[in-house]
């Protein structure tokens, strides 16, 4: 059991996204990078969507009451267990009366942290994951605060030390490419705008959130009225709203939006949008649709070489 001290500026329960239910208007949730959260279960034995913490900026602290297992990854500077450093990418065995503390991190926005077995947390529409805006899910549906105290599902203890492997780990920093295809509305945007779009530098907005990340530093103008019907957006769906700036939706985003639906981040790198944080320069590479599947398939394959040995 780990007791809360210092939940950092938002802290919550993850796990599987909500599949299913966004016709009845129930966005996903789950982790914002779902990569790393996978990463983490892996170190302590678990399956990729056990719930786990998903910690913002750092600033985490807990203490230890009984003796359990746990892994970070995600965004991290410094871990200390106990006032000594101790390493990402590893599974930590600790002790009763030990300390966690994630310090606050600068590259990246999300850490996360998982024990054996998993984390309690409450179920709903299919998903433990916490939404917010809508308290499903997690603890309560909310936000972590001091005092809280998380169980786990079983015994927290594996017997054994894992490592991820030195290819498998994201590495953060104030730059990222994404690789992004058009979408339904793209042709709303003249020949101008859809060369800045999949050519020119963005800044990332001071809205990066779970809801999604705004593209500034260039505003786009596409040839719409105003009026445009609600249809089906997705994490990964770029809207321009009429200020001229891009939304990128991440995993809490609404199901449906009025917006034109200018591009789409490709489903290979999607897990990096719940790492950008504001002020990070943001560029888009276009790929066709089938390029972009080919991707996924190829960076899964990779990646299982580790997540599913």
């Amino acid at each position: 059991m780990l007791v809360v001290t210092k939940p950092g500026l938002q802290s919550t329960l993850q796990a599987a996204p909500r599949i299913g239910y966004r016709h009845f208007g129930v966005p996903y949730a789950g982790p914002a990078d779902e990569l790393s959260h996978a990463l983490a279960n892996r170190l302590v034995g678990n399956t990729a969507t056990t719930p786990a913490l998903e910690i913002t900026f750092g600033g985490f602290e807990a203490e230890v009451e009984t003796e359990c297992s746990i892994a970070v990854t995600g965004a991290y500077d410094q871990i200390h267990i106990s006032g000594q450093t101790a390493p990402a990418h590893t599974t930590l065995h600790l002790k009763s009366g030990d300390r966690i503390e994630i310090l606050p991190v600068t590259r990246g926005t999300r850490t996360y942290l998982a024990i054996a077995t998993g984390f309690q947390a409450d179920e709903a529409f299919g998903s433990k994951s916490t939404y917010l805006p809508a308290q499903l899910g997690g603890l309560d549906g909310r936000a972590l605060k001091a005092g809280d105290r998380l169980k786990s599902v079983g015994s927290p203890v594996l017997r054994e030390t894992r490592e991820t492997p030195v290819s498998h780990r994201p590495v953060f920093a104030h730059a990222v490419a994404l690789r992004a295809c058009a979408s339904a509305e793209t042709d709303l945007l003249d020949e101008a705008d859809r060369k800045s779009l999949f050519e020119d530098t963005f800044i990332a907005g001071r809205q990066a959130t779970r809801m999604g990340v705004t593209l500034t530093g260039r505003t786009l103008s596409p040839m719409s009225d105003g009026q445009m019907k609600s249809a089906p957006v997705f994490p990964g769906t770029i809207q321009c709203p009429p200020s001229g700036t891009p939304v990128v939706l991440l995993c809490d985003a609404q199901t449906t939006g009025g917006y034109p639906r200018i591009g789409h981040i490709a489903r290979c790198d999607r897990h990096l949008l719940g790492q950008i944080r504001p002020g990070d320069q943001t560029k888009l590479l276009q790929r066709r649709p089938e390029d972009a599947l080919r991707d996924y398939a190829e960076k899964r394959k990779f990646l299982d070489t580790w997540l599913k040995p």
